[in-house]
């Protein structure tokens, strides 16, 4: 049996089950069995409690380490159709990533899904992870989680050095050069720390390092998720006028921490990013 007869064969699955039993419809009610192919979803579903109702992941989903046992179902850029079809879910949750062709044919399916996108500020970062909780009907639960963080994030802006803000480009990608505006949760990440982001008024994530080397900032972070940062390192150093060269302020940041945030690796992150900024400045 070739691959299409077995995927001709999971849909028919599927329109049976769902004719028969409803439950693969999109509809109301708390879902019971759900693939998240989100990294935060899937760790906020644990951050919940809820981790048993996980049925598929994706590959990139490893965090908590209780996730890397559930089953893979695609990318967040890809699915595993014939794999997400036989978990049966209720509830599938994909990012803006995913190839639209795939969405249709999920739709086609009848299957119910959420798509969650990036958060664009620390309180995106809540408000995703809120509107998580009432589909999983865990509400009172993150309000709790969010408010806590809320109070410990406030503590920690609280001792945040008084002075001018530090001067920050935040690398998040080296070919092309890509960095975080003012549209990201990122951007407060370093305001909350007490930096200034270079690259917030930018009306575009795409950068150029003439900008970098003609804003001369005082701190280079560089995150390096898919690419070499060692490397991206050394060449920033070739700019010995660079004051964040010179100074040797060239650092990294777990790019696992810093890029995919809940409410409680926010806060987490806050924290470092307080550390990075200011270690250099009162050592």
């Amino acid at each position: 049996m070739n691959s299409k007869q077995m995927m001709a064969m999971a849909f028919g699955f599927v329109a049976l089950f769902v004719t028969f039993t409803g439950s693969v419809l999109a509809g109301e009610g708390s879902p019971q069995r759900v693939v998240s192919l989100s990294t935060v979803t899937t760790e906020e579903i644990f951050l919940l409690g809820e981790g048993k109702r996980l049925v598929g992941r994706s590959h990139f989903c490893v965090r908590p380490a209780e996730a890397q046992t559930i089953p893979e179902a695609g990318s967040i850029v890809e699915v595993n159709l014939e794999k997400v079809v036989s978990l049966a879910p209720d509830l599938v949750i994909v990012t803006p990533m995913i190839d639209p062709r795939t969405v249709a044919k999920m739709k086609a399916l009848g299957l119910r899904m959420e798509t969650f996108a990036p958060a664009k500020s620390s309180q995106g970062v809540n408000d995703s992870f809120l509107r998580l909780a009432r589909m999983m009907g865990r509400e009172a639960e993150a309000r709790r989680i969010t408010d806590d963080q809320k109070k410990k994030m406030e503590l920690l802006r609280q001792k945040v050095p008084q002075g001018p803000p530090l001067s920050i480009f935040l690398e998040l990608g080296a070919k092309p050069l890509v960095t975080a505006t003012r549209d990201s949760f990122l951007n407060d990440l370093i305001e909350f720390a007490g930096g200034k982001n270079i690259a917030a008024d930018a009306g575009r994530a795409l950068y150029s390092r003439e900008k970098v080397l003609a804003q001369d900032p005082d701190m280079i972070i560089i995150s390096s998720m898919g690419f070499d940062g060692e490397k991206e390192k050394r060449m920033w150093q070739k700019y010995p006028e660079l004051k964040a060269a010179c100074g040797h302020r060239i650092v990294f940041v777990n790019s696992d921490l810093f890029c995919s945030p809940t409410p409680v690796t926010f806060t987490r992150a806050l924290e470092n990013m307080i550390q990075i900024l200011h270690a250099h400045y009162t050592s």
